[in-house]
């Protein structure tokens, strides 16, 4: 059976993105490289949990991870990758707005999926394990990961870090 993860790096106050995300934010206001700069500065340090990020055979992401904009879609835009996003792999973005998948080089096709959220996977239990990825920051504002979601019951997999980020894995127990 196929275990489906999500990892999400977030502020120590919850937050996965500032507010008013847009082309020159696209992590939103005042989050800039703050949540991931963990796997920038300190790749040799933090590998095991890239390497779980990247070793997925598909990919679930929101819409704002995809592109900044609201409402409908700008056809050509095609992601903040380049012509060769980093996933090599099946992509399925969450939106409300329809649009024909994208294939891009290297094997990634951005799948846009229309009736759901992380929020919703997790609160139907449809995520095996929520890996977390918290920083030492405070954003103040923006999305948070967790607005919405109604009895959630989580067990603690596991617990690494560096100073820059505490990795967080639970497994998601099912409702009901």
């Amino acid at each position: 059976m196929t275990k489906v993860t999500c990892d999400m790096a977030m502020s120590i106050d919850g937050f996965v993105a500032g507010p008013n995300q847009s082309l020159d934010n696209p992590l939103g206001e005042g989050a800039g490289d703050r949540l991931h700069r963990w796997m920038f500065e300190q790749p040799d340090a933090n590998a095991a949990a890239i390497e779980a990020i990247t070793a997925a055979g598909a990919f679930i992401m929101g819409r704002n991870m995809f592109g900044p904009g609201r409402g409908g879609w700008d056809e050509e835009w095609k992601g903040w990758w380049g012509d060769e996003p980093p996933y090599h792999a099946p992509v399925f973005v969450l939106t409300q707005h329809p649009r024909e998948p994208v294939a891009m080089q290297g094997g990634t096709t951005f799948t846009f999926v229309t009736d759901g959220t992380v929020r919703q996977y997790l609160s139907a239990g449809l995520i095996d394990e929520l890996r977390l990825h918290v920083v030492p920051e405070v954003l103040g504002a923006g999305e948070r990961l967790l607005d919405g979601v109604d009895d959630l019951s989580l067990e603690q997999l596991a617990v690494s870090g560096t100073d820059l980020v505490a990795h967080l894995s639970y497994r998601v127990a099912r409702p009901g």
